[in-house]
């Protein structure tokens, strides 16, 4: 007789919920309330269903969410049927080894290493990562051309000349390593400065995922001045800095040259670099680094700031 399979001998196993139903047009459509919940022997396909409503709930990039996704599929299309408790290193070599490019391999395995820190740590559904001990192919980085101190001193003495506007701008980035992105996210009540001897600078993300972005920075009492010109003359009403991320570029070009100085290679990246090989001169360690310019802990970026230290270094 057909229905329910009312057999009692040997362990229950949950079945694998049907993710999409055909709808108008023909077009697969997500089928969320049937999705069973996750669990050590939970199907791929349905972890990649709690993976992807976590993205979302996070607020990554739509096109980020399709990539990770479209990677994890065809880890799923290779590794079926095993669920993810029985997923092994084997597994991740098999998969990372059939890319075809270096870029491929480094997707793929940024895609596996966010879907299994997601098991392990928010769902806690796996004790480990299998993919803990894979690492993408290095890819080299540029060395940084720092400012000089004098090219600085130029370039914040023509800032003064400029505005006030340019002139807290160009001090953000290069005295305190601030990204232009973070420049731009400035509001007054970012700055503190019940100390005029020694204001502090507040650096806060809107989207909760680059919360370990944010830090707050110890300026120097020459930033005070330069803060209030800033809020006499343009009187913010919210952000410090409401102009484009290009306006920030096209201030750094024509402060630039307005010094005479001869490179044309200067962007508010180089304020930035300028800043931490002069903190690694000050004696910054890579721990100091990493925390100041409010990087990810990870093995790229030890590696970026690696370049500073090399840089800070006494002269042989």
């Amino acid at each position: 007789m057909g229905g329910i399979d009312e057999r009692s001998d040997g362990p229950e196993r949950p079945q694998q919920a049907t993710l999409f139903e055909i709808g108008k047009g023909g077009k697969a459509h997500p089928v969320i309330a049937s999705v069973s919940a996750l669990a050590p022997d939970s199907p791929v396909a349905v972890a990649i269903h709690w993976y992807r409503r976590h993205l979302e709930q996070g607020g990554h990039a739509r096109n980020t969410i399709e990539s990770y996704c479209y990677d994890l599929a065809l880890f799923e299309g290779q590794t079926r049927p095993k669920p993810i408790e029985a997923l092994k290193a084997r597994d991740i070599a098999r998969f990372l080894g059939d890319s075809e490019t270096r870029s491929t391999r480094k997707r793929r395995l940024t895609s596996l290493s966010g879907f299994f820190k997601f098991l392990v740590g928010a769902a806690k559904v796996l004790p480990s990562d299998p993919s803990e001990n894979f690492y993408p192919d290095p890819i080299p980085l540029k060395t940084p051309r720092p400012l000089f101190a004098a090219e600085q001193e130029r370039l914040l003495a023509a800032a003064a000349a400029d505005s006030a506007r340019a002139h807290a701008a160009l001090w953000l980035m290069l005295r305190l390593g601030v990204s232009r992105g973070e420049l731009l996210n400035l509001r007054t009540d970012h700055i503190d400065l019940s100390d005029e001897s020694q204001p502090v600078v507040y650096i806060y993300y809107d989207n909760p995922r680059w919360s370990g972005k944010e830090r707050h920075l110890k300026a120097s009492a020459e930033f005070t001045p330069i803060y209030r010109r800033l809020l006499d003359e343009y009187q913010p009403d919210g952000k410090l800095f409401p102009i484009l991320p290009q306006s920030v570029n096209k201030i750094v070009e024509r402060i630039v040259e307005a010094t005479g100085i001869g490179r044309d290679d200067i962007t508010p990246q180089t304020l930035r670099d300028s800043y931490a090989v002069d903190q690694a001169r000050a004696g910054a360690d890579e721990d100091r680094l990493i925390a100041i310019l409010g990087l990810a802990d990870d093995p790229r970026n030890r590696h970026s700031v690696g370049r500073y230290l090399k840089l800070g270094a006494a002269p042989l």
